[in-house]
């Protein structure tokens, strides 16, 4: 786990830290900190790399810990935050883990404070609004991949259980979307009553029961059988 104070990757000989709400940043320099405003070359010389690497060649041009870099840039505007990118991607294994994590859990990694936490559950919710725009209002047999990547983005890297219904028009068409319950690491409440309630105001036709194992073992229990029973 990084320590804060220690994000630079060089020991230098002048610290001065600035506290933005919960977000503590450090600025590592070897010479007087620049006027406000003004990154030092180094920091705006990489970001402007990044960013021409990202415009020319898209994300495949970047690795994790880069692109998270660039979601970075705005939360920690004066500070070089490639290790705190590193770490978070050390701690949680790639970028969809890092912007997936619960907020509390962002919060325990030094460096992490609710700026950070705020511009990383941004773009979560901007993947899961794209992913839902494609598969809304949509024929689900005629765009079943779209449907098991929309739930494979809001449900995969969740560490605790999740219940979701996605409920179809007598065309097979998705009219909704719908968060049933939560649990925990390996068990969630499902309410049959409450389904057929729901599906009945929504006038729906058909339903799709969809539910996560935070394990990453697919593989449906006895009791997940008879649920959907």
């Amino acid at each position: 786990m990084t320590q804060r104070g220690s994000l630079g990757e060089m020991p230098l000989p002048l610290f001065e830290s600035y506290l933005t709400g919960r977000d503590e940043v450090t600025i590592v320099s070897a010479s007087p900190l620049p006027s406000k405003g003004k990154l030092p070359s180094y920091i705006a010389d990489h970001r402007k790399r990044l960013r021409a690497r990202f415009m020319d060649g898209g994300a495949n041009a970047l690795p994790d810990y880069e692109m998270l870099e660039m979601v970075l840039f705005r939360a920690i505007p004066r500070q070089d935050v490639k290790p705190l990118a590193r770490a978070l991607i050390d701690t949680f294994g790639d970028f969809n883990r890092v912007v997936s994590a619960a907020p509390a859990r962002l919060l325990q990694i030094n460096g992490v404070g609710n700026a950070v936490v705020c511009e990383l559950k941004l773009i979560e919710a901007a993947s899961q609004r794209l992913a839902r725009a494609k598969v809304m209002q949509q024929h689900v047999i005629s765009s079943w991949d779209a449907v098991l990547d929309y739930c494979h983005t809001v449900m995969a890297h969740r560490d605790t259980e999740q219940f979701r219904v996605l409920y179809l028009d007598r065309k097979n068409t998705l009219i909704a979307d719908e968060v049933q319950g939560k649990g925990t690491i390996d068990h969630v409440p499902v309410y049959p009553r409450e389904v057929v309630k729901r599906a009945l105001e929504l006038n729906a036709s058909a339903l799709l029961l969809v539910h996560n194992h935070p394990s990453g073992d697919p593989t449906p229990s006895d009791s997940d059988i008879d649920m959907t029973r």
